[in-house]
């Protein structure tokens, strides 16, 4: 005798309202739960194990959609497939499609909003923006979550391990909060790249093993010119990046990330927008004719966004680019940042430049009036002599009387 099957009606299952399940045959059942609410379950029997499968609910399932689903799953238990498991994997596969277009900073944003609540000081939200929007966002901010790797962790990390140990490792420990909790949301696989426990502590040293480490290696002002010899010979992004750098006085991130739309070539000004400085307001860079030349080589062959593209498409230069750069050249001894420390020893002993000049090359933070008269513009006008007159000091070799500038540049006062 065959079985009953489409037993249920519309009308029905509109007014059943007893808690139980109702069979409409072939195993799909409407159940109805002492909460008052109707759904669909597929029941089944594989292997010799009953299992039940939820189809969903009768205001999302209409019962045309429920047989049809129940008729599918069927089939592939006829092939021995368990519909429940299918089901799961197709789920999991269309979150790992998902988890292309979420970012690292999309998931930091959604942490930190899950979780500011249970936070007792309510600075510590500020805090970890933060120092994930100065060190770990320029890296990761764009990577789809589910593509961030060891070597990217690395990336954010090696620069100031060893500098700002205590700062990096909150980072760290950031990065690995935020990447656990995108695993648990199953908006990524595998291991935790941040974890430290046999992990990154196989690679970095401990924290309160690191030495304390000395203001950034600077080289002395009196070498730059032959040292800025040799790094024109190398003729590479990270080379020209690092030259720009120096000419500049500008910080390794603001040039790695350095983008042409940021460049007006016809007034030689580079303007870095507030969310890639380190004081969070917008700085203007006055470029000198060697600057610009840096710049008008890189054009030449422009293939990207960044001025200093890296190897990997549409993304910039490392942050160990200009290291990786400076131990090439038998200069480990040095940092990029260093550079910095050169100019500023070199303005206050070599030129006559008022020292708040110096410091708004540099941008650091001065005084109330001396940042009014930087929005007049008058100290940007002093600040576009003291970079030209940087960039030919950079240009001197020593003993070559022809390239020697004054110690006091008479446009310096």
């Amino acid at each position: 005798m065959a079985r009953e099957v489409d037993k249920l009606s519309a009308l029905q299952i509109k007014s059943l309202n007893k808690v139980g399940r109702y069979s409409d045959g072939n195993g799909l059942y409407l159940q109805i739960s002492r909460f008052d609410t109707k759904a669909w379950i597929f029941r089944f029997t594989l292997n010799g194990k009953p299992r039940q499968m939820g189809l969903g609910p009768i205001d999302i399932v209409s019962l045309k959609e429920a047989r049809e689903e129940a008729n599918r799953c069927r089939k592939l238990v006829h092939q021995r497939i368990d519909p429940i498991d299918l089901r799961s994997q197709e789920r999991s596969k269309s979150l790992v499609s998902s988890a292309s277009i979420i970012t690292f900073q999309e998931c930091a944003e959604k942490y930190i909003d899950a979780h500011i609540s249970s936070w007792k000081n309510a600075k510590h939200g500020s805090q970890w923006r933060n120092t994930l929007t100065t060190y770990a966002f320029p890296i990761l901010g764009n990577i789809p979550i589910q593509d961030v790797s060891t070597g990217m962790v690395l990336e954010v990390l090696e620069p100031i391990w060893t500098t700002k140990t205590e700062t990096a490792s909150r980072v760290r420990g950031r990065m690995e909060s935020i990447l656990g909790w995108a695993k648990s949301r199953e908006y990524r696989k595998g291991e935790n790249p941040a974890r430290w426990k046999d992990h990154l502590g196989n690679i970095l040293p401990q924290k309160t093993k690191v030495s304390h480490v000395k203001h950034h290696a600077a080289l002395p002002y009196e070498q730059i010119g032959r040292f800025m010899e040799e790094l024109r010979s190398k003729k590479s992004n990270s080379s020209q990046g690092l030259e720009l750098l120096i000419l500049t006085a500008t910080r390794t991130g603001e040039v790695i990330h350095a983008t042409w739309n940021e460049i007006d070539f016809n007034k030689q000004l580079w303007t870095i927008p507030a969310e890639r400085t380190k004081t969070k307001k917008e700085h203007r860079v006055p470029l000198s004719g060697d600057a610009m030349n840096v710049l008008i080589e890189m054009k030449k062959n422009a293939s990207s966004d960044y001025i200093f593209p890296g190897a990997r498409k549409g993304r910039p230069l490392s942050n160990m680019a200009f290291l990786q750069c400076l131990k090439r050249m038998g200069r480990g001894d040095l940092t990029a940042h260093g550079f910095r420390s050169s100019f500023r020893d070199w303005a206050a002993e070599q030129t006559n430049y008022p020292s708040e000049v110096a410091e708004m090359a540099l941008a650091h933070t001065v005084g109330d009036k001396v940042e009014a008269a930087y929005r007049r513009g008058d100290l940007y006008n002093k600040r576009c002599k003291i970079m030209e007159s940087w960039a030919k000091y950079c240009a001197t070799i020593p003993g070559d009387s022809d390239n020697v500038i004054s110690i006091y540049d008479k446009d310096a006062s």
